[in-house]
């Protein structure tokens, strides 16, 4: 009998508005507390859709806050399409796990990233998952990972608008709100702003816009050619009413910097590309400073 009333008195917790006051204030009803990470600021890059270069957007980003000296870790939450490693050329490396936490692979002495490609037999192994598996993964590489202190998590999502930033923006502390990346076009700039109006939805800034692949820079002669035309992430801002971060010019070289593993701004950080990436890096963190917590 008192087992079963323990049982009824959790149920009626869990689901009975006038047992909500008792629930963690912290939590949203039906999820876990936040997870324990000793992080000042969490941001999430997003996109409307694949193929706009939001996980190149999100190495360099990243890159270019560790070289400022700042720690920073790169969670890779793009479980069915985790290329974060390949691009830091740390594909072959696994996390080890030392007083049962899991200690991310860094990249240099201010960058940790973590990624379910570590975790996979080969890198043409898929990942089916649903739903809860992805919760759950994303729960334990917060609190589970030895990230240290941390001035910036930088979390690479996947496209859209799914359960993965769904549930990063509900379980990790400190989220300052979310970049959304797009290309020029008219059907890039569209999804974008679904994916803002989706950051809006959860309470969450959208701290700015950032168009890649914005021209590119013609290796011969150092024109710039707007394969997809300009402006439309920085019209898109408008629109939101969110600060444009800047626009980023597609170097070829970036591309070959992404197979090989190195960072683009690793080698070309006088390139008109490299200052973008810096310009871009720059405004998002006076955006960051500019409303403090």
């Amino acid at each position: 009998m008192t087992a079963k009333k323990q049982n009824d008195t959790t149920s009626c917790a869990d689901n009975c508005s006038t047992c909500a006051p008792a629930q963690p204030q912290s939590a949203p009803k039906g999820l876990p507390p936040k997870a324990k990470v000793d992080v000042k600021n969490v941001i999430l890059v997003l996109s409307g859709k694949g193929g706009v270069g939001k996980s190149t957007v999100s190495v360099n980003l990243a890159f270019a806050l560790a070289n400022t000296g700042k720690k920073v870790g790169l969670l890779d939450l793009d479980f069915h399409g985790p290329n974060i490693p390949k691009m830091l050329g740390i594909e072959d490396q696994r996390p080890a796990v030392l007083a049962n936490a899991i200690e991310p692979v860094h990249v240099t002495g201010n960058l940790a990233v973590i990624s379910m490609a570590f975790l996979l037999p080969d890198t043409s192994t898929p990942v089916v998952w649903r739903g809860p598996m992805k919760m759950t993964a994303i729960q334990q590489f917060l609190a589970e990972v030895n990230w240290g202190a941390l001035d910036y998590l930088v979390v690479d999502l996947p496209p859209g608008t799914g359960d993965e930033a769904l549930t990063i923006a509900q379980l990790s502390p400190n989220v300052r709100g979310a970049v959304i990346v797009t290309t020029p076009q008219d059907v890039a700039v569209m999804d974008a702003m679904r994916a803002a109006k989706f950051i809006e939805k959860l309470d969450l800034p959208v701290l700015g816009v950032i168009e890649n692949m914005s021209g590119m820079v013609c290796p011969h002669c150092g024109d710039v050619i707007n394969l997809f035309s300009i402006g439309g992430g920085k019209s898109a801002a408008e629109d939101l009413g969110v600060p444009f971060l800047g626009a980023i010019p597609l170097d070829p070289a970036m591309v070959t910097a992404g197979d090989e593993g190195r960072p683009y701004i690793l080698r070309h950080s006088n390139t008109a590309t490299g200052k973008a990436v810096d310009l871009v890096m720059e405004n998002l963190a006076a955006q960051i400073d500019a409303d403090p917590k």
